[in-house]
């Protein structure tokens, strides 16, 4: 079922290449079924918090019609940042799959691991891995095509 919702994440990320946004995408499941999805929009809104997780976050919340989102699995397919790992914190996720870990800016164990901060007032069960290789190889696609645009 992981390799299932991890897909429909990888799904996410691919609207956000092909608007020429780093490719993440993210989906908030409860109960076997998608209640929120988001993929990165923030060149696009020229809007800073426009991360996937943040807008899979919104949608789950307006789906329950509560910001607890208790019982609920977000997939997505970069570790998430501060920011993002923040909002899972505060909206109750209980589980997070993570695809592809972020060494520069992952906040929920690569540098950071502010989702299992003993001193917060809840915390995120998480695994990594998931589809690993499909979520890198289009992150590190998506950048190669970006500097090779740079460079032209």
């Amino acid at each position: 079922m992981k390799d299932y919702f991890m897909n429909k994440a990888i799904l996410e990320a691919e609207k956000a290449y092909d608007m020429e946004e780093v490719p993440v995408g993210a989906v908030v499941v409860k109960d076997g079924k998608i209640i929120g999805k988001g993929f990165n929009q923030k060149e696009s809104a020229k809007d800073a918090t426009k991360h996937a997780e943040i807008l899979a976050i919104n949608e789950a919340c307006k789906t329950l019609d509560t910001w607890r989102l208790t019982g609920c699995t977000m997939y997505v397919t970069l570790e998430p940042c501060a920011m993002c790992a923040g909002a899972l914190v505060n909206s109750r996720i209980e589980n997070l799959i993570i695809g592809a870990s972020d060494p520069k800016t992952g906040a929920c164990g690569s540098i950071f691991n502010i989702v299992n901060e003993e001193k917060l007032n809840h915390r995120v069960k998480v695994k990594f891995g998931v589809m690993e290789d499909e979520c890198s190889t289009m992150l590190k696609e998506f950048f190669r095509n970006l500097r090779s645009k740079d460079n032209d």
